[in-house]
């Protein structure tokens, strides 16, 4: 299976290069893997006169009647007429013009199939497949034949799904069951009706009928999503078996003093319940590996305050990391607010800390006298010597990467404690997938007081009318942001279309009447923090800025959200901006400005945000519009590259295999018995080290 492509039976040196540049093909295993995206049944033909706009593709047999090329440079385009017994077909390429009047000749009969539109009523096909049928094997008989992803290059060079189906039967001629060995053990293959591994790769390539190919999917996603939870199953076994942690055996002064005098509201149900899990974990002697998801504005940054008093009270230093220097910032005065009365000294170390102010806080962290230290990047860099950490979290896990994790374990000998944090609410099903080796904590409620904001859709010919509601809330005494999303390459074009944005704004709400701050990237972090300070305390009434204001920030006297250009925002994106406002007791509105006709997905985006405050069922949402392998951090982990397997579609079948996983591990959770054998040397064969596996 390890041969080079180039040694297969009609490959050669020159078509090997191709599959290698074009499709990764190296080797004759990479072509099995190669899988078909559907097949073609030979006997399912339809009339033209019975093609409808209910159908998105369509498979015709019919006489070439006429060919033309037409237009001239980018409206070039060749335009085909294609005749059955009951009517006419137009068929249309804008690429490939000169191969496609060379393959095809009029009068000749050939098999077209392609995705389907309409024209003033009448039927075409953009870019069809086109067969023959003078060379076709085509003789009545029922057969499915499969359709490779290829690219453009290859079609130009010959080897079209036709071809390259071609190769992948001179592949089954040389390749033997023997060379394709079971994976999966014979009782989980049984208990869950499967087919064989050889079986499965023979009938997801040539199946004979729809029914084989449907098992052999079946068969590949199972194996796929098994393989990826028995991994991380084991990373989990293994952490809990060979991860020793720091054993915090008590709740003292700090926790309780902080509890009973310094709590600034009654906790939620949800935040007891996960301090708890929390605590457990703390107290077990195996070293803890949390993801904590909860909404925006449901509390996290108050549980993490309480587990660091935790480690506080057992001699142990704790530190957080924030992915921008505004959310340290404020979460660095947050925590002093909290706890200076309580004599508890809290540091903040970030890039732009001063040299002098630095060197203090270096010392402060390694000899011991700073318990809780606030920092960026800045935390995990060679210079911070921890004297004792024993508690880390790590704060908005979606702007992370894994090595940015794994460099704080390495600031102990002993590894800290560790709390994952992300205010981007995952789905459970990606959960499992891309964070499957962390325990798993969710805080679903919000503390007492805060309201739902009331999220509108407006178009920008409605804009008079929503500067005047802006108008009201500011007279009112409230505040407003001006959202501006960035959307050119360029740096410097960036910038302009801001300022655009803040003359206009400018021009609404002129000086001295009204007072505007701005934030944005290419500002020095002092003067963004001076802006920043100055909406805070309310000097200026209204903020333009761009995302950097996503995370963190908290002003619990603005009430109203502009999105502009909302159309061009991901759905988890809009939900994080939604949450800076609606922070405090008043009602809070948030208005998604877009162009007119947006597209159909932006559309559904924006509709979702309207119709619910719940950031579980947006992600959800986004998981189904965008699909996993764009929702941001999950790919760093290697578990979502599956060939078939959708966590979304595939919902039902990972919780099965999920089970599956947990109860072979609960047996042998290194893989040696003999029937696991198999299996054990599978993993190793075919998955990369989890940058995690280094805790065994």
């Amino acid at each position: 299976m390890n041969n080079p492509i180039e040694y297969l039976k009609g490959v050669g040196p020159l078509r090997a290069d191709l599959l290698k540049k074009e499709l990764e093909i190296f080797t004759f295993e990479d072509l099995l893997m190669h899988f078909p995206y559907r097949h073609l049944d030979r006997t399912k033909i339809q009339s033209i006169a019975s093609l409808d706009a209910s159908m998105d593709y369509a498979q015709v047999r019919g006489i070439i009647v006429s060919m033309e090329v037409v237009g001239e440079r980018r409206a070039k385009r060749l335009v085909v007429h294609l005749r059955d017994t009951t009517g006419i077909v137009e068929m249309t390429w804008f690429q490939g013009i000169n191969w496609m009047q060379k393959t095809l000749a009029l009068g000749n009969e050939y098999l077209v199939f392609g995705r389907l539109g309409f024209f003033l009523g009448r039927p075409q096909l953009n870019h069809p497949e086109v067969e023959s049928l003078r060379e076709s094997n085509a003789t009545g008989k029922s057969f499915l034949e499969p359709i490779y992803p290829v690219t453009e290059k290859l079609k130009a060079r010959g080897l079209n799904a036709k071809a390259l189906a071609k190769l992948v039967q001179q592949l089954f001629l040389v390749i033997e069951q023997k060379d394709i060995p079971e994976c999966l053990p014979a009782d989980t293959i049984k208990r869950h009706s499967l087919i064989s591994r050889w079986q499965s790769l023979r009938w997801i390539h040539f199946p004979e009928q729809s029914v084989q190919f449907d098992q052999a999917v079946q068969r590949i996603k199972f194996e796929e999503l098994f393989v990826s939870q028995l991994r991380l199953g084991q990373l989990r076994s293994a952490r809990s078996r060979f991860s020793k942690g720091s054993v915090f055996s008590k709740v003292g002064g700090a926790f309780n003093r902080f509890y009973h005098e310094r709590l600034p509201y009654e906790l939620t149900g949800a935040q007891k319940r996960v301090l708890k899990e929390i605590r457990t974990d703390l107290g077990s002697g195996r070293q803890m590996n949390r993801l904590l998801q909860g909404d925006v504005g449901s509390g996290k940054t108050i549980v993490a305050l309480m587990s660091m008093l935790i480690a506080l009270d057992n001699g142990f230093q704790s530190c957080i990391m924030a992915p921008t220097e505004i959310l340290a910032k404020q979460h660095a005065d947050n925590f002093r607010e909290l706890v200076s009365p309580l004599e508890i000294e809290v540091g903040l170390l970030a890039g732009s800390t001063r040299s002098q102010e630095r060197k203090k806080i270096l010392e402060k962290i390694e000899d011991g006298s700073l318990g809780i230290v606030v920092g960026t990047h800045a935390l995990i860099e060679d210079a911070v010597k921890f004297h004792r950490l024993g508690f880390a979290v790590v704060d908005e896990q979606h702007k992370f990467g894994v090595a940015q994790r794994a460099k704080l374990w390495e600031k102990s000998a002993v590894p800290p404690h560790m709390l994952v944090m992300t205010a981007t609410p995952i789905p459970r099903t990606l959960a499992m997938t891309a964070y499957g080796d962390l325990d798993y904590s969710v805080i679903d409620e919000l503390p007492p007081g805060r309201t739902p904001v009331h999220t509108v859709h407006r178009l920008d010919d409605a804009r008079p009318q929503v500067m005047e509601f802006i108008r009201a809330e500011i007279e009112a005494g409230r505040q407003a942001y001006f959202i501006f999303p960035l959307i050119e390459e360029s740096e410097k074009l960036q910038y302009e279309d801001l300022m655009r944005g803040y003359e206009n704004v400018k021009a609404w709400f002129p000086e001295p009447k009204y007072w505007i701050s701005m934030v944005h990237g290419r500002m020095n972090t002092e003067q963004k923090d001076i802006n920043m300070r100055r909406f805070v305390e309310r000097d200026t009434q209204i903020m333009v800025s761009t995302t950097v204001i996503e995370v963190g920030v908290n002003v619990p006297n603005a009430t109203v959200m502009v999105i502009e250009s909302a159309e061009k925002f991901g759905l988890s994106q809009l939900h994080q901006l939604r949450g800076r406002v609606g922070r405090g007791s008043e009602k809070s509105y948030c208005i998604l400005l877009s162009a007119n006709g947006v597209g159909k997905e932006a559309k559904e985006r924006l509709s979702v945000m309207c119709t619910t405050n719940d950031g579980f069922r947006i992600a959800e949402k986004d998981l189904e519009i965008r699909g996993p392998g764009d929702i941001q951090g999950t790919r760093q982990s290697g578990a979502l590259e599956f060939r078939l397997a959708d966590i979304v579609a595939d919902k039902a079948v990972l919780e099965k295999v999920k089970r599956e996983a947990d109860r072979l591990l609960s047996v042998d959770p290194d893989l040696i018995l003999p029937e696991h054998s198999p299996l054990s040397q599978f993993l190793r064969d075919s998955l990369r080290i989890h940058p995690w596996a280094k805790i065994s």
